[in-house]
């Protein structure tokens, strides 16, 4: 890689940390052949197990180290130029500049780079592409140069499961094994009978949520994680359009690597500020308690399941006052309110859901 072209000033960065100890096998990956994959994989995943138990103790200075360590991590390095360049569906498509790496030397070159150069790295504006969509129209995507979608892999190995151990329950949606279908089977289970409780559902849509999100809310969440100073210039690198670039000062563009956990970010909170409530202690702690709504939440597509046409509104004004801080909003053409009960209605729900989360899912494997 021409690391002449690839480094400027930047600040905040941790990755790369090239006079810190690495985890991993030792060496540069000059052959990309001769990695020891299960030893590398091995290793992110025991880290971010620890990752995940220091966040669910609550320990966030523990959180905080090992997300450094892993921001170090050798192998972390080397799982992540893998996932972009070998595993992940967008793998050849090119950014801005033009660049991919699929030939074994590129992938150990952009590898050790990370490891021991990237710390100059200023992210590049992502390129804005389209794809369509089902109903005929076209979705945007960002497209980031594939320095920083490796670059978002290694820090989304740090984030994720720091969050994974904070999620709500019902948080479904670009999270490890919490796909549409888990989604899925929860309304089902939360519809199904001859009678179900709550009976009144509000079925919603966010209106161009990954391009709306707040900034500064967003990284407000983040808190002091290590690496949020390069995020923050990941959010506001700008976007190129037919050759014209625009600033991005709201948003995360679909097409990152980490834009889809950012959602998650971001969105986290939308069952309290729903009113749902779970039992915290005895031998139904966790359970729904009976009289609270329920929310199944999908990226930003969301099913508010209610016992009355009058919760159903009141959960949604709710969602309304607290999503504005955040830069969201519904989007009222595509949220309604309807009645379980209704096998006209209930045939429209559910595929409504299928066909949308699985469909958000699929773009979001390139």
């Amino acid at each position: 890689m021409d690391t002449s072209q690839l480094r400027a000033p930047v600040a905040d960065t941790v990755v790369g940390d090239a006079a810190s100890g690495v985890n991993g096998p030792e060496g540069d990956p000059t052959d990309w052949f001769e990695i020891d994959w299960d030893q590398a994989e091995g290793d992110v995943r025991r880290l971010r197990q620890r990752i995940f138990t220091a966040s669910q103790a609550g320990d966030l200075k523990k959180v905080r180290n090992l997300q450094k360590l892993m921001l170090r991590s050798r192998s972390n390095t080397l799982v992540s130029v893998r996932r972009v360049t070998e595993v992940n569906a967008g793998r050849k498509t090119a950014g801005i500049d033009g660049r991919t790496a699929l030939l074994a030397s590129q992938k150990a070159e952009l590898a050790d780079w990370i490891q021991h150069r990237a710390q100059a790295w200023k992210p590049r504006p992502v390129k804005r592409v389209f794809i369509p969509k089902a109903n005929g129209k076209q979705r945007g995507l960002g497209i980031p140069v594939i320095a920083d979608r490796a670059l978002q892999a290694v820090v989304l190995n740090a984030l994720e499961p720091e969050w994974e151990a904070r999620f709500e329950p019902r948080s479904y949606g670009f999270r490890p094994g919490r796909g549409c279908h888990d989604a899925i089977g929860v309304i089902f289970l939360a519809a199904k009978g001859k009678s179900p409780k709550r009976q009144w559902i509000l079925d919603a849509d966010l209106a161009a949520a990954f391009d709306r999100i707040d900034h500064d809310r967003l990284m407000s969440s983040l808190g002091l994680f290590p690496a949020r100073g390069l995020i923050e210039q990941w959010l506001k690198a700008g976007v190129v359009d037919r050759g014209h670039l625009a600033p991005t000062e709201e948003g995360t563009p679909q097409g990152g690597v980490i834009s889809p956990a950012l959602m998650n970010v971001a969105l986290h909170g939308m069952e309290e500020a729903a009113g749902v409530r779970y039992q915290r202690t005895g031998a139904r702690a966790g359970e729904l308690e009976a009289g609270a709504p329920t929310l199944v939440r999908y990226a930003d597509d969301l099913l508010a399941l209610c016992h009355s046409h009058d919760e159903a509104r009141q959960v949604k004004q709710r969602l309304a006052v607290w999503l504005a801080p955040r830069g969201l909003a519904f989007n009222e053409e595509k949220t309604r309110i309807v009645h379980l009960v209704l096998l006209t209605e209930l045939r429209l729900v559910f595929p409504q859901l299928i066909g949308y989360v699985c469909g958000v899912a699929a773009t979001f494997a390139a």
